[in-house]
């Protein structure tokens, strides 16, 4: 499981107090595994569940949890799809994809609305613990399988074009958010993407290690995300297009 950190605007869990947890899946049986699984850890309280999106935007409203884990596949309205309302209500509440779906594109409309995590139903039950305890500290957390889609989609989108340095129809359209970026945040923007660190984009740049975090800091704030891979999935769906 990879991470990112989110930017300043992001508001940091206290580790001293319970992480408050809704859990949202079509399966009864999955939903009382997983609260108890998660009852287990005396850090963490799942003080509700809901079956379907509707329902969950219920219990959110009510309950008011620190984290909503959502499986994509629901009755009516798809997980992913649900995102942008309980951000609306809740907005200060992390949402975490818990699905079977592999679908890139899944994961990309997850993390546009909002998702503040894309993890598979496949992990065991320590690294999801683990993965909640990440969130809460103002992380995001993708899943391994589904970090490699992602950054194969940003090169076939933006890297393989080598005699361009961003696709023509992404820099002239002013209506595009990397339009807002300069050159060099775009450079920054490729690294990002790769997965490289802050320390590798400042060897391949020849720039200081605190000019990139400066730049970073930069990109995320002009394409208004919260995280590196957010806007390594902004940027990819941009060139698509």
């Amino acid at each position: 499981m990879s991470s990112a950190a989110g930017n300043a605007q992001v508001h940091v869990h206290d580790d001293t107090t319970v992480i408050r947890i809704l859990v949202v899946d079509d399966h009864t049986l999955f939903r009382r595994g997983l609260t108890a699984i998660l009852s287990r850890c005396p850090s963490m309280s799942v003080v509700g569940d809901a079956g379907d999106a509707t329902e969950a935007q219920r219990r959110a409203e009510e309950l008011r949890p620190d984290l909503i884990l959502l499986d994509n596949h629901l009755p009516g309205v798809n997980g992913v799809d649900a995102v942008p309302a309980l951000r609306a209500e809740l907005p200060q509440v992390r949402i975490v994809l818990l699905t079977v779906s592999e679908d890139e594109n899944d994961l990309a409309v997850a993390l546009r609305a909002g998702a503040n995590g894309y993890l598979l139903k496949t992990m065991d039950a320590d690294s999801l613990v683990a993965a909640i305890a990440q969130v809460m500290r103002g992380q995001s957390v993708i899943a391994d399988e589904m970090t490699s889609k992602l950054v194969d989609a940003y090169r076939g989108a933006i890297l393989h074009a080598p005699d361009v340095e961003v696709p023509a129809e992404v820099t002239t359209n002013a209506a595009s958010p990397l339009s807002q970026l300069s050159p060099r945040e775009l450079d920054i923007l490729r690294g990002i993407a790769l997965g490289e660190s802050n320390k590798l984009i400042a060897r391949h740049l020849s720039i200081a290690e605190t000019t990139v975090k400066i730049h970073v800091q930069h990109v995320l704030r002009k394409l208004n995300v919260a995280s590196r891979v957010q806007a390594a999935v902004i940027a990819a769906g941009l060139a698509r297009h």
